[in-house]
């Protein structure tokens, strides 16, 4: 279920028309051309409304939320299922909504579906994580297991991306609610990386555990708004993707306690076109491992391990809004040493390596779908 709250006037247009649009479907290309050599697309469901977040099934189907407050299940026989009962109210305004999904790694055992999601609530909304059992078509027993605090007004930036780690933590990647000064505050969420025991307590390892001015969830903090996150299959490490202003999206490889700078320094500028130092003019902060002017609008990330794409095998694959595709990082260690970029002609919002190691993603239109990626031939 969704609700419509009020929204105070004066956000910035340019915002709002950078990273949250409305657009009619779009029909992928027959077929695209990329390094790996032709790729065949395919359209195989229409209908979703700004589709978000996908986890695909032990038995091949993928749950996919849609940012109005509605779950689904596709079938592997591409249709797909009614909304699911037993999801959270949310915040369906602007950029808030139901937002990631991601399974347990004990699912076989326990059915445990995660779901991120704007929260209404007193002052306005935040992100929240929570979670309940799959069972015939419904989520139950569904619970808020973390909030982000404190929440405030407006519709953008809510972050959102839920990782599992190899350890019994999880990450939740965060937003600075579009409020700029809060991300260097550690004695609140907004602007941060937190790192999550499964039952939503802070990790007994967290940089801040201890500090009573700083919140103990927190990892790392100083990001502006970051909806692409994965695990990197070998080293275990966080890479993330997030969205820049005006220019300056960033590749980032969060390390506990790290500050990534923002609203202090950035590699693009305000909206109004007003400056915001480099980060080279302020060493003490982290630096960014890549980053992109034009904008990318980096949403959803996976790092390929699959056989349909050999050649693409170690690859980062980012969502790209803005640039209507994928980008595809090839890395040495921590070095980004080529980038190639897919166009798909549409907003892609998340993007998943499923069964068989083809690729899907998800388009963030108000007539979104489901689109797969595989080898022409």
């Amino acid at each position: 279920m969704s609700r419509t709250v009020p929204l105070p006037a004066g956000m910035l247009a340019a915002a709002l028309m950078t990273h949250a649009s409305a657009s009619p479907a779009q029909q992928p290309p027959a077929s695209v051309e990329t390094q790996a050599g032709s790729i065949r697309v395919e359209a195989l469901a229409r209908g979703l409304v700004h589709p978000w977040g996908m986890a695909f099934l032990p038995d091949g189907r993928a749950l996919i939320t849609e940012r109005p407050g509605r779950l689904r299940i596709l079938a592997t026989d591409n249709t797909l299922s009614e909304p699911l009962a037993g999801v959270p109210e949310v915040f369906a305004q602007r950029q808030g909504g139901l937002l990631d999904v991601a399974l347990d790694p004990d699912f076989a055992n326990n059915r445990q579906v995660y779901l991120s999601f704007a929260e209404p609530g007193d002052g306005g909304a935040s992100t929240a994580l929570g979670r309940g059992r799959l069972d015939d078509g419904r989520i139950e027993d569904f619970r808020v297991i973390f909030r982000q605090q404190p929440k405030v007004g407006g519709g953008n930036h809510f972050g959102g991306r839920i990782v599992f780690t190899d350890q019994g933590t999880l990450f939740l990647t965060l937003a600075e609610r579009f409020k700029f000064e809060p991300a260097q505050d550690t004695g609140n969420h907004l602007g941060t990386v937190v790192r999550l025991k499964h039952d939503g307590s802070a990790a007994a390892d967290n940089p801040f555990v201890g500090d009573d001015q700083a919140r103990d969830e927190i990892w790392s903090y100083g990001h502006r708004n970051i909806e692409s996150a994965a695990l990197h299959p070998d080293t275990g490490q966080l890479w993330v993707a997030e969205m820049g202003p005006r220019g300056g999206d960033e590749l980032n490889l969060p390390e506990p306690g790290g500050n990534y700078g923002w609203p202090v320094v950035s590699w693009g500028e305000h909206y109004d076109g007003s400056d915001i130092p480099d980060p080279p003019s302020h060493p003490e902060f982290a630096r960014s491992i890549r980053h992109w002017t034009p904008v990318i609008s980096p949403s959803g990330m996976a790092f390929y391990t699959g056989e349909a794409f050999p050649q693409w095998q170690g690859s980062l694959l980012i969502g790209g809004l803005t640039s209507e595709g994928l980008v595809r990082l090839e890395l040495d260690g921590q070095t980004v040493t080529d980038e190639e970029r897919i166009d798909l002609g549409a907003r892609i919002r998340d993007i998943e390596q499923g069964p068989q190691g083809r690729v899907y993603v998800l388009t963030d239109h108000q007539d979104g779908g489901v689109w797969r990626l595989q080898p022409a031939d």
